[in-house]
């Protein structure tokens, strides 16, 4: 493991990872939720996945912890089985991981286009804004959730504007704390110091749970090897959910890991973080943890309040941790408003806001591909938005690129004619290639020059045979030369089905 911290940086990363703690709290929690299990079980995969993934990830300054996108993912499972289960499917997707690791496929992130990655990122910055508004509901007296009204949402409503007026404008004054940090501690004592009645901590668990008597406090849970048979009916059940599970954290993590990349201009290693995630949801499972991967929100605060090094995450995991064990009721007197400020804030700064300036500056392609991938990663998931993303970037690309292919012709002295080809020829560039001849007024003879251009696929060869029947039926020949070697490989290889002359 790399040292810490640099020196110079060790107290922005211990405030910093105490910031990244408290912000943790109600995500975590939240998330529990989402995947019907104990909110407790979100906060210790906080701790577990946080702490493994800063001390020997890849990439220092990113938090990971449990996910949404996660949580979402094993609903079902949690359901018709139980959450052990869970935990069951949770260590499969670290083993798979892991293997992600070995074999280095972290690597191909770097097939994701920029669009793509945009629409990432400003689908994620749309999913953390929706999850806050959770926290303006409260329980009423038909124990159902209702939006807040009245004077309770106002004194909210100015909370959030007071955390986040600190945050945009402490840094102008100072940066020795970070602001983040400041107003949370600013609003938690205005709140309690004037008596206002605003929500806290306490009563978004209270809410979430349907529990009056509900609290934080718990204890690390001890190891537990998940209950389950240890059948092929087990696996049956468990590896769907575990592949996706550890696609979905593997594609946020590594999306992640480049944003963060691009914003330290520092550059993290894949691999190594690929490892470091699946160890996490390993010793997860084995203590009663629900997975999870990097997370954005997060990652963000932690940056931006110049947490930088291991040692940042590490502070993040352990604060957690001491929070719920031993000051719990610290942690749950927190006004929710400072929380969301903060949660606000980091919406502002992740949404790339210049996108939608693009419009006029980029191909029509581009972006529709970046409202595209946003749109599908606020309304099912982002590893289907990431895949939806790349597929279109693709199929643009190759039928763009079909448009090139062209030819030139000159008549040569015997009274024959050559076709000069540039470009490759393969399956969408078929039907540009067959509309470059003029079959019916050209020679007897007809030359089609490759030297240029190469035979990519059975879609070419077969364009190939189309090409030369209609010349046979005109009672012409078209004879292919100057072959490249590989595209002579493949005529080789496919010589039964070649029905067109080779010089």
């Amino acid at each position: 493991m790399s040292s810490l911290s640099p020196p110079n940086n060790i107290k922005n990363d211990v405030l910093s990872g105490l910031t990244v703690a408290l912000a943790l709290v109600p995500e975590a929690v939240a998330f529990a939720f989402v995947a019907h299990v104990d909110p407790m079980i979100g906060l210790y995969t906080a701790v577990i996945i946080g702490f493994i993934t800063a001390a020997f990830g890849g990439r220092p300054g990113m938090i990971s912890g449990a996910t949404g996108a996660m949580a979402v993912v094993v609903v079902s499972l949690v359901d018709q089985h139980g959450a052990q289960y869970l935990f069951a499917a949770v260590l499969l997707a670290g083993i798979l991981q892991v293997l992600a690791g070995v074999f280095r496929l972290g690597k191909f992130i770097r097939i994701v286009p920029t669009p793509v990655m945009i629409g990432f990122v400003n689908g994620l910055a749309v999913i953390i804004f929706l999850a806050q508004m959770g926290q303006f509901k409260i329980l009423n007296a038909q124990g159902q959730l209702a939006w807040l009204h009245g004077s309770a949402l106002y004194i909210m409503l100015a909370l959030i504007a007071l955390t986040m007026l600190i945050i945009h404008f402490l840094p102008k004054l100072t940066k020795a704390v970070p602001s983040s940090l400041v107003a949370i501690v600013v609003v938690t004592v205005l709140v309690h110091l004037c008596g206002l009645d605003t929500r806290t901590v306490l009563d978004f668990v209270r809410t979430m749970s349907h529990n009056s008597h509900a609290t934080l406090t718990g204890h690390f849970p001890a190891f537990h090897i998940p209950a389950v048979p240890f059948t092929w009916h087990t696996l049956v059940i468990i590896f769907p959910y575990a592949v996706i599970l550890a696609a979905v954290s593997l594609l946020e993590t590594l999306l992640t890991l480049t944003v963060v990349d691009e914003m330290t201009n520092t550059q993290g290693n894949s691999t190594k973080e690929s490892y470091a995630q699946g160890i996490a949801n390993i010793v997860c499972a084995f203590f009663s943890g629900m997975g999870g991967g990097a997370m954005i929100g997060q990652s963000m605060i932690n940056i931006r309040s110049n947490g930088k090094g291991r040692l940042s995450g590490i502070t993040g995991a352990v604060g957690l941790l001491v929070f719920v064990v031993f000051a719990t009721k610290w942690i749950e007197m927190i006004p929710l408003a400072a929380l969301v400020g903060v949660m606000f804030m980091v919406v502002i700064g992740t949404f790339k806001w210049a996108s939608l300036r693009m419009i006029r500056q980029i191909s029509k392609h581009d972006f529709f591909t970046i409202v595209l991938v946003t749109f599908v990663t606020v309304f099912t998931d982002l590893a289907t938005a990431v895949f939806i993303g790349i597929l279109y970037s693709a199929l643009v690309f190759v039928w763009e690129q079909a448009k090139h292919i062209r030819a030139t012709s000159s008549v040569n002295d015997d009274g024959s004619k050559t076709y000069q080809v540039y470009g490759p020829l393969y399956f969408s560039a078929t039907h540009h290639f067959l509309r470059l001849f003029d079959v019916e007024h050209d020679p007897k003879i007809v030359y089609v020059d490759f030297s240029q251009s190469r035979i990519a696929d059975h879609s070419a060869i077969d364009a190939l045979n189309t090409l030369s029947e209609h010349y046979q039926r005109q009672g012409k020949l078209v004879i292919l030369t100057n072959i490249p070697t590989e595209s002579r490989v493949i005529l080789k290889k496919s010589h039964e089905l070649v029905q067109i002359s080779v010089q």
